[in-house]
């Protein structure tokens, strides 16, 4: 069901600004499009072109070995030779400086990397702008939240090839459009009971993104109901760069319909303005 009472002008200037700040998130000086590299980490230590020291990933987390004249930034405080990250939780990053760089030493699908961020990377300095469905009101639907009994694990793949995510899922997201029924799967959202889903469509790989997007829900009233603005539709950073890990949608989460709404392909990846 479409959200009815919706006053346009305000509703397009509300979803300009929202999309004017997650564009500058993305093209910040550290953001995703300044990635410069994927360095996956093993035992033996490695030296890199974008990054100072020797990184290795062992049984006590990642370690970095940093050579005279080298140095990281650290919670602020200069840091020299050698430097124990510890054990770096699924999921989780920790940034640290170099120069004008930023270093993120993080854990994807079980695995410790290191991603560099530069602000003079090409994609970030040539980046202009991502392209997008013009805001229209008929993509604000109302749903239900349907909780499971408990979170159920979901595994789902992800854009490097051989990865995998394993999120926890509260439950689905139940709605209609077009006089039809749909649910999806989702995850949790960036804050306490908010909700994220991960869907394609028919869209997908024609006008939008080939492999995902995402939308963050608002927290379920107590009745369980929830807004679905698909005009708010996003891109996640695999869809700008190689050097992203993002997860792929569960099975299930495809949509026999056109959403056409949402960002669209980025330039960068061959899509139109």
């Amino acid at each position: 069901m479409t959200v009815q009472g919706v006053d346009r002008v305000s509703f397009v200037q509300e979803w300009e600004d929202w999309h004017r700040q997650k564009e500058a998130v993305l093209a910040g000086p550290h953001g995703f499009l300044a990635i410069t590299s994927l360095h996956w980490l093993s035992a033996e230590p490695g030296r890199f072109e974008d990054a100072p020291g020797a990184w290795s990933s062992t049984a006590d987390g990642v370690v970095v070995q940093l050579d005279e004249g080298e140095e990281l930034t650290v919670d602020g405080q200069p840091v020299h030779g050698r430097h124990d990250f510890g054990v770096i939780a699924e999921r989780d990053s920790v940034y640290v400086g170099s120069g004008d760089a930023l270093l993120e030493v993080a854990k994807r699908g079980g695995h410790d990397i290191l991603r560099p961020r530069h602000p003079g990377n090409a994609l970030r300095t040539a980046f202009t702008r991502t392209p997008a469905y013009d805001p229209d009101p008929r993509w604000v639907l109302s749903g239900r939240f349907l909780p499971f009994d408990e979170p159920r694990p979901v595994t789902v793949g992800a854009a490097v090839e051989g990865l995998e995510h394993v999120y926890d899922s509260p439950g689905e997201v139940e709605f209609e459009l077009d006089g039809a029924r749909h649910r999806l799967t989702a995850f949790n959202g960036r804050t306490p009971g908010a909700l994220m889903v991960l869907f394609t469509d028919r869209t997908s790989g024609v006008t939008t993104y080939a492999a995902n997007r995402a939308l963050q829900i608002a927290a379920p009233d107590g009745e369980g109901r929830v807004t679905i603005d698909f005009n708010r539709a996003t891109n996640l950073p695999c869809a700008y760069t190689d050097l992203a890990t993002c997860p792929l949608p569960p099975a299930g989460n495809r949509l026999p319909v056109a959403i056409e709404a949402g960002e669209r392909i980025p330039l960068e990846r061959g899509g139109q303005p």
